[in-house]
């Protein structure tokens, strides 16, 4: 009877080991892999390090028995420079999960490496469809935005305003070709046309010949398929040029909240786009972006606030399965839907698509704003199942087995 009790008691005892004995290494490392310098660092950068921080933060840095840790790195948005630290970090570093990316271009290169290593992948920070569609992945979500959604949704608003001749600027890279692909399809969909298109390097100093060619075509709609500097460059020069007198409609058609205001009210007045985020949406978003502007000054870009709500679900789905292994977590994520400061409603679809609202915005004229980023009035709500590309559309081979 003594030799069945201390059984019993020891059963008890295991069946009491605390939650982190599951968790890899007893720590949970979050790597924010990111542009610090480059093109995106504005709406990406440190503060997608900041976003992630705030998620850890609102576990007290403790997540099912085990420390939080985030660490990050600068891919200076050179695909092989992300592989060689995204390697390092799992294979050597003990990083759990990557967030952000930034660029398309490196998160192509990390979506393959986080599948090898099964690893999890938080795409916060890229816009490319290709992570969703013939390069998705069971270990990949992308998070924040795409370009089918914001192309989509600000070609549609245009077509709406009878303007239906469109010549196209894009960086040349999957993101801005995804872009205009994208736009291209809403407008010879509406009986309009494309007149033309060029593209150009990221990093490009010299639009002239770009704007030229564009300004020549006589489109009604000169669409940039670009962001970040490159974006807030090239509209600088349009307006150099004289190119921002009416005549011709700019279109972006993948900016964020830090490119308006590194532009200026002066020159993207009126301008429509689409994100993902504003943070003066509701009263989650401000109390948000209240704690990011408390450490960093500056409202937080979509891509921001996409890192805290990917790092924060991410950070659920451990405690909710108390471990840190792949499958689980990422089977966690895809349970069900749920709300944060960056959206009311999300979930996430067996392509790795997190389907959530999209907002379509107008800026402001330089007099209308109450603030230093009071910068945008909100136009529309498109909801998250007509904002992304259908499911079906994308060439994902984990539906296509389904």
């Amino acid at each position: 009877m003594r030799a069945t009790a201390t059984g019993v008691v020891l059963a008890c005892a295991l069946l009491a080991q605390p939650a982190a004995a599951q968790i890899s290494d007893k720590v949970v490392k979050i790597g924010v892999l990111t542009d610090m310098s480059g093109a995106f660092s504005d709406q990406t950068g440190r503060g997608s390090v900041l976003g992630a921080e705030l998620a850890a933060e609102d576990f007290k840095n403790l997540v099912a028995g085990a420390k939080i840790e985030v660490v990050s790195a600068d891919h200076q948005n050179k695909p092989d420079i992300g592989a060689t630290i995204a390697k390092r970090w799992f294979d050597t570093e003990q990083v759990d999960v990557v967030v952000d990316l930034a660029s398309s271009a490196v998160a192509l290169a990390v979506q393959d490496i986080a599948r090898e290593r099964n690893k999890v992948a938080l795409f916060s920070g890229p816009g490319t469809t290709e992570l969703t569609g013939k390069s998705c992945s069971p270990n990949g979500i992308h998070w924040t935005y795409d370009t089918f959604a914001t192309a989509t949704a600000t070609a549609t608003a245009l077509m709406d305003q009878g303007l239906d001749t469109w010549f196209f600027i894009g960086v040349d890279y999957a993101f801005g070709r995804n872009a205009e692909a994208d736009a291209t399809a809403v407008v010879k969909a509406r009986g309009g046309k494309v007149l033309g298109s060029v593209r150009h390097p990221s990093n490009t100093a010299d639009y002239s010949s770009y704007l030229l060619q564009a300004q020549a075509s006589g489109a009604k709609v000169i669409a940039i398929a670009n962001s970040g500097r490159d974006f807030v460059q090239l509209m600088k020069q349009a307006k150099e040029f004289g190119m921002l007198d009416g005549k011709q409609h700019f279109a972006a058609m993948a900016i964020a909240l830090s490119d308006i205001k590194a532009l200026g009210l002066d020159t993207a007045q009126g301008m429509v786009h689409a994100e993902a985020f504003y943070w003066d949406l509701n009263d989650e978003s401000r109390a948000f972006a209240k704690r990011f502007m408390a450490r960093r000054d500056v409202a937080p870009s979509q891509a921001q606030a996409g890192s805290y709500s990917a790092v924060l679900n991410y950070l659920r789905a451990i405690d909710a399965t108390k471990t840190d292994e792949p499958g689980k977590v990422l089977a966690q994520m895809k349970a069900g839907p749920f709300s944060d400061a960056f959206t009311p409603r999300g979930y996430v679809r067996a392509d790795g698509r997190m389907v959530h609202d999209m907002y379509l915005f107008r800026s402001r004229k330089p007099s209308e704003p109450k603030g230093a980023w009071d910068l945008y009035d909100l136009v529309k709500t498109v909801p998250g199942d007509q904002a992304f590309r259908p499911m079906d559309k994308g060439d994902c081979p984990l539906v296509t087995k389904n």
